[in-house]
């Protein structure tokens, strides 16, 4: 390791992605809060205790915009906290753990408001545009980490995935990203969507990069009552490369008329590579498929509005001047803070919760969400791992979905029933369209499965070279 053999500082490994943030970043817009010089201080000390005990140690990263990190704003991209600059008194149990291990904090990357979003498009900070492609987004909400990744702007990045918010974007920017098993991280100070949704995760280069990263945040948390008591290996050394005899399900629900050519192809190809490594590959049905999304956009929306209610301009966050009285400061607040997808969330929860309407869509969600999770325990009985695509289409224009929520939803087809089944599953970089785009695995494994995702996924890369390839920007 070049920090332990002396022959680069970490102060010089955080000068270079400083320069690279400075030199390219308000082309990508990826980075918007910036904690340079806190950075550089982290360094020095690095560098003066000389001693690298992590893999992580003096090694910088970037942590999206609803991390609290105690003296660096955080604002989740929206103006309801912008218009303050809040500025967290704490630290998330995440970014206390990346300090302990040494690593460098340069900032916060963009995000959905509120990680609402397939394209980080809803930012109040605009949006993070795709390297590979300016003229497409980076996905979302976790666009911002991804693109800084695939730009050189960090080594990692921290990102949440609730509906697919890691694994979207990583796949539309060539990077290997992770959603864990709920439980497996703590969301503690890290601003909630949905709570029995959202997972804590990361966005690397590579498979053995996410296994460094996710052996330093796991494990049980007493700040949250939802991190499991489950021990955390060393996920390096599930990373043999080996994986003859895996079995390997196919879904048949997850390549559907209309996918993207190019994508099957490449996920096939993927799947064939496996197969002349050992591996043995069967189809399979998760015949409850395709009410997952119906299911996640009752359930999801649900949990935002009891979690925005908390923003209401009076413990903290905006305000607004000369208010006719309580009600009318309260919906100023609101309808002044909160962006267009934010509304419409709370707007559909707070329907869904509704006296009348209950048992109707939040009840009868719950009971679909409970047959989504049974095909999934149901499948890892006869297989180790099921493979699919990430999205059915290369990342899209910007602007493409603009007029239409619903096409913008449909872009988590394949990435809301593993959210239902509270199931760790991870982005793999798999291949080009003709126009350069970037397309991605999904690799999926049983709850606490993370070992047997990272074999799979590292192993892949250790045959072929995808994850190599870097956009010219």
């Amino acid at each position: 390791m070049l920090l332990r053999s002396k022959k680069i500082s970490s102060v010089e490994l955080t000068k270079a992605c400083i320069d690279r943030i400075e030199k390219i970043d308000a082309t990508l817009n990826a980075v918007v809060h910036r904690n340079f010089q806190g950075a550089l201080a982290q360094a020095k000390k690095v560098d003066a205790l000389g001693t690298f005990e992590s893999p992580l140690s003096g090694i910088p990263y970037l942590a999206k915009d609803v991390y609290c990190e105690k003296g660096v704003t955080t604002t989740a991209c929206s103006n309801v906290l912008r218009n303050k600059d809040y500025i967290p008194p704490f630290d998330s149990t995440t970014t206390k753990r990346l300090k302990a291990a040494s690593a460098i904090s340069l900032g916060k990357t963009n995000t959905d408001e509120f990680t609402m979003g397939a394209s980080t498009e809803t930012s109040c900070f605009g949006v993070t545009k795709n390297p590979w492609d300016l003229s497409r987004v980076a996905g979302g909400s976790s666009g911002g980490s991804a693109a800084a990744v695939a730009a050189d702007e960090c080594f990692f990045a921290l990102a949440t995935d609730t509906g697919g918010s890691i694994r979207q974007p990583a796949g539309f920017c060539n990077c290997a990203g992770m959603r864990v098993t709920y439980g497996r991280t703590s969301r503690y100070g890290v601003m909630s969507m949905a709570s029995s949704l959202d997972t804590i995760g990361c966005i690397t280069k590579t498979v053995e990069d996410t296994a460094i990263v996710l052996s330093a945040i796991a494990g049980a948390d007493p700040l949250d009552g939802t991190t499991a008591d489950v021990p955390v290996p060393d996920y390096r050394k599930a990373l043999t490369g080996n994986v003859k005899g895996l079995k390997i399900g196919l879904p048949k629900e997850y390549f559907i008329d209309g996918m993207n050519a190019e994508v099957e192809s490449a996920v096939r190809d993927a799947v064939k590579v496996l197969k002349d490594l050992g591996a043995t590959v069967k189809e399979i049905s998760l015949k409850h498929t395709k009410y997952a999304t119906p299911t996640y956009y009752v359930l999801c929306p649900s949990e935002v509005s009891s979690n925005m209610a908390r923003y209401d301009g009076v413990r903290y966050g905006h305000t607004v001047k000369e208010p006719k009285d309580l009600l009318d400061y309260y919906e100023r607040v609101r309808s002044e803070g909160f962006g267009p997808e934010v509304k419409r969330r709370i707007m559909i929860g707070t329907y869904a919760l509704s006296a009348g309407y209950y048992d109707a869509y939040y009840r009868q969600a719950q009971k679909v969400r409970t047959l989504i999770c049974k095909d999934f325990e149901d499948a890892f009985e006869d297989v180790d791992v099921i493979l699919s695509p990430i999205s059915p289409t290369p990342a899209f224009k910007i602007g493409a979905h603009a007029d239409d929520p619903v096409a913008m939803y449909l872009e988590d087809v394949f990435l809301d029933g593993q959210v239902m089944a509270g199931i760790p599953c991870m982005s793999v970089q798999c291949g080009f369209s003709k126009e350069n785009l970037p397309i991605g695995l999904q690799i999926m494994g049983p709850q606490w499965g993370e070992e047997i995702v990272l074999r799979t996924g590292d192993a892949y890369q250790k045959a072929t070279d995808w994850h190599m390839r870097k956009p010219r920007i």
